[in-house]
């Protein structure tokens, strides 16, 4: 009798140390992953929890998670080489790139990957599924993740986040806070918008003065276009080259490559106000205060200039590892051009029949020079010379070109008849689609809502299933001009982000807008705690 109550009591306790089973419905992740399976109880993070890894990539990975749990949990962790440990980083030569398994159970979590980024993804899921439970004080805290099978990869391999910091300045803090909620959402590329006509916010050492002079201005316009107001203040604001390395390392960390997007050969007045010779007037000229286009590029048949845009190609090659440069590109006007003699002249002696034309002869050229330093010129669409702004007073006499564009060149689609895009993903192509109607985040939300956003489908109707493969993923764009505080950029940013990293991640037939917006909610909570500034979630 005293066995069969000593029994019982030892039965009892035992069920009261077991931790908590989780509801499907108090599981919710962002972005869904592909296959979620729930399972009973759920483990626990204690203190001295061992991490063992096989690599030096999963060390990295391993000692991430070491410092997120201790910052969120409190709980000192222990990194052990390839040894049994309550969480093992293991490889699994059978997943693809980015790809993870993970699976809890309450005595162990086993993280498998083929890649540092499927582990690092695998950790973001680890730290979305972390949940306090338990009273208040240290130790009585619990930290449980419910034990889960999961099984995930991306749909697309190109998930990108735009800044503009031409326009308006925002600061290495805000740049790191913007990749780490990125990281947390999966999203892998931060495309950095850094010289434009209102700014030049990269240190370039051989041309001082684009630092000197253009990454800064006198006053700014302000509200929207063409409202005659400004702000009365001056702007500007640059990196050094320490500071870019320094970001682009903490990018590393979090599985973002960052590529930097130099303008040319348009919307180039703050590199031209550095240095006159550049621009096809020869016109000195300020920093505008006003947005928009500006009519002077820079002059294409310079040697010169030519020299100019290698030079500044090979400090961001030494700058970024990334493969991939962007160029710009966009709203070229060749109105400078048609006047000028000198570019008429080159125009004819070379055979070049059009403004387009000769834009193309210069993008092909300069994408030559970026292949034989092992890089990959990226352009928005209208680099392939199609006429697409009728809508622009000055552009709608362009004609388009018959100069092809250089097969290496990845377009980036952004505005235009969604033709343009099939049209270039039937002939080769590698297309980032950022069409503008889905995925600008500086229009108001009454413009492109939540759903909208998150309804966005960057392979377009019609296309040749073949051709999908092309398609490498979206973009999602913060144009600045009307945003100059890192409050209102977060405005405009938050929630919406979260829909297109959903957009990139989750296979199609696993997205559902309702269960989307529950666990959005989950993830705001987050948001909240740092202060971000979000709009509501509708």
């Amino acid at each position: 009798m005293r066995y069969l109550l000593c029994l019982f009591f030892v039965t009892l306790l035992s069920a009261s140390e077991k931790n908590k089973t989780f509801t499907a419905s108090e599981v919710t992740l962002l972005p869904k992953p592909l296959n979620m399976v729930l399972g009973k109880s759920s483990f626990s993070i204690k203190k001295g929890i061992k991490i063992s890894f096989e690599n030096d990539d999963q060390k990295q990975t391993a000692n991430y998670l070491s410092n997120l749990l201790k910052s969120k949990t409190r709980n000192q962790s222990k990194l052990v080489d390839g040894r049994k440990a309550d969480i093992e980083f293991k490889t699994d030569n059978t997943l693809q790139d980015e790809a993870y398994t993970l699976l809890v159970t309450p005595e162990t979590i086993i993280i498998k990957s083929n890649s540092r980024a499927g582990a690092f993804y695998a950790v973001q899921t680890l730290n979305q599924l972390l949940s306090e439970d338990g009273g208040e004080g240290d130790d009585k805290v619990k930290w449980l993740i419910p034990s889960i099978e999961v099984r995930d990869a991306p749909r697309f391999k190109w998930r990108a986040y735009m800044l503009d910091e031409a326009r308006y300045f925002h600061g290495e803090a805000f740049v790191k806070q913007m990749l780490d909620q990125m990281a947390a959402l999966k999203m892998n590329v931060f495309h950095w918008h850094l010289t434009d006509d209102a700014g030049w916010r990269i240190e370039i050492k051989k041309y001082p003065l684009l630092t000197k002079v253009g990454a800064f201005r006198t006053d700014s316009e302000i509200e929207t276009w063409k409202s005659g107001k400004t702000s009365g203040e001056p702007h500007g604001g640059f990196y050094t080259q320490e500071q870019i390395r320094d970001i682009v390392a903490y990018a590393a960390e979090r599985n973002i490559k960052i590529i930097p997007e130099f303008e040319m050969p348009g919307h180039s007045s703050a590199a031209i106000a550095a240095y006159t010779w550049l621009g096809t007037k020869g016109e000195d000229i300020d920093v505008p205060v006003k947005f928009g286009r500006h009519y002077d590029n820079y002059d294409v048949t310079k040697p010169d200039t030519i020299q100019f845009v290698k030079d500044v190609l090979l400090e961001l090659f030494d700058l970024f590892p990334s493969d991939v440069i962007h160029i710009g590109g966009d709203e070229v006007p060749y109105e400078v051009w048609e006047k000028s003699s000198r570019v008429q002249q080159y125009m004819k002696e070379h055979g070049i029949n059009t403004p387009a034309d000769l834009q193309i002869d210069f993008v092909n050229k300069i994408s030559i020079f970026m292949q034989e330093h092992g890089r990959r010129m990226m352009g928005w669409n209208e680099i392939m010379g199609k006429k697409l702004h009728f809508d622009f007073e000055e552009k709608k006499d362009d004609e388009e070109a018959e100069t092809e564009l250089a097969k290496n060149v990845v377009v980036h689609f952004w505005k235009g008849d969604i033709n343009l895009l099939t049209e270039a993903a039937s002939k080769g192509y590698g297309i980032v689609n950022s069409w503008h109607k889905f995925t600008y985040l500086d229009y108001k939300y009454k413009g492109i809502p939540l759903e909208k956003a998150y309804r966005f489908n960057p392979i377009p109707e019609g296309l040749d299933e073949k051709y999908h493969k092309n398609i490498y993923g979206l973009g999602c764009q913060m144009w600045s001009e009307w945003t100059p505080t890192n409050k209102d950029i977060e405005y405009q940013t938050f929630p919406r982000i979260a829909a297109y990293a959903e957009v990139g991640w989750t296979a199609l037939e696993n997205k559902d807008f309702e269960s989307f917006k529950i666990a959005l909610t989950e993830v705001k909570k987050g948001w909240d705690a740092l202060g971000i500034n979000s709009y509501k979630i509708e």
